[in-house]
């Protein structure tokens, strides 16, 4: 689908790449100097079925220059579309702000959360992270994303054999959640929080509905195993793109979590250290500016976060 529409005009942003002849991302300004909330909530509306193709086909659409001030306003942005909302399931400390919007990560701002698709593990993965930039950083603090097709494409050129191997094993995860949320730590989130529960009976049931196994620990804590997982995907409608659907790099040899094949096997180290530079190669360096409104779609793009100075508040919305 070609771009279309006189309400908006393509502009240019820092940071962005031409990928497989697309722009990441697709910026969209006001046109006719209209940045009008009101104004931009009727053309979604009217446009919707276009937006979400641009989404689909840029992978990263940014909306910029509008006057958008605050959740109640990117509430109305998200609910100008016909999307369910999913509930973010993970180990991330995350308030609920208003309606269908939360904050981002709430972990200490001078740590890098590593690049990952929301909610890789979970049966049910939103196709959308929605987020709204309300206070940009003094300095860092980007959102940086990788076109996913693209570190498949370069660790089969590179690895091959591995690349299959690990795929026909399959890929098993654990992770350690403590019983109540502490916001020191980006992956600080506790169990009864995340499983909306404080019974342990209920968080084993809900937890297994998701795909999970749990153990309990001496202080409280939980450890969750998932697995077996696909290491790559490939989803409808992104042109057969395989997507490198998995956390391996993110959860491999961490102090709380781990990634081995599903028999157990060690994943070579190379080739994590391998993949972790592809990654970084690849990544586009998305900054922020205040009240950008940036989609990704789930399901072809990894996403993470630059270290930063305080202030910064960034707000999210996660869709089907």
């Amino acid at each position: 689908m070609e771009y279309s529409c006189q309400e908006f005009k393509v502009g240019k942003c820092e940071g962005q790449k031409l990928v497989d002849g697309e722009s990441m991302p697709l910026v969209l300004h006001p046109n006719n100097g209209s940045d009008n909330i009101d104004f931009l909530v009727s053309t979604l509306k009217k446009n919707k079925d276009w937006f979400e193709q641009m989404i689909i086909k840029n992978s990263a659409v940014l909306l910029r220059g509008f006057d958008v001030k605050n959740a109640e306003d990117f509430n109305e942005i998200i609910e100008a579309f016909d999307w369910d909302d999913i509930r973010y399931v993970g180990p991330a400390p995350r308030t609920h702000i208003y309606k269908r919007i939360w904050t981002a990560n709430e972990g200490p701002l001078e740590e890098f959360i590593y690049y990952h698709h929301e909610m890789v593990l979970i049966k049910e993965s939103p196709k959308k992270v929605i987020l709204f930039c309300e206070v940009p950083p003094p300095k860092g603090g980007e959102t940086p994303f990788v076109p996913s097709f693209r570190v498949t494409e370069r660790m089969l050129e590179e690895f091959p054999e591995a690349v299959e191997d690990i795929e026909s094993r399959g890929l098993q995860y654990t992770f350690s959640a403590p019983s109540k949320n502490d916001t020191s730590s980006m992956r600080g989130r506790g169990w009864e929080d995340a499983f909306g529960t404080s019974d342990p009976a209920e968080a084993e049931k809900r937890a297994k509905a998701l795909g999970m196994d749990m153990e309990w620990l001496p202080n409280g804590g939980v450890k969750t195993i998932l697995g077996p997982r696909a290491l790559t995907k490939v989803f409808d409608g992104r042109k057969g793109r395989r997507m490198w659907f998995n956390t391996m790099v993110g959860m491999h040899g961490k102090e709380h979590s781990s990634a081995l094949m599903a028999d157990g096997t060690e994943i070579p180290e190379n080739v994590v250290k391998r993949c972790q530079e592809i990654i970084e190669e690849e990544s586009i360096q998305f900054k922020w500016e205040k009240g950008d409104v940036l989609f990704l779609d789930n399901f072809a793009l990894l996403h993470g976060r630059r270290p930063s100075l305080p202030p910064r508040r960034v707000l999210v919305a996660t869709c089907k």
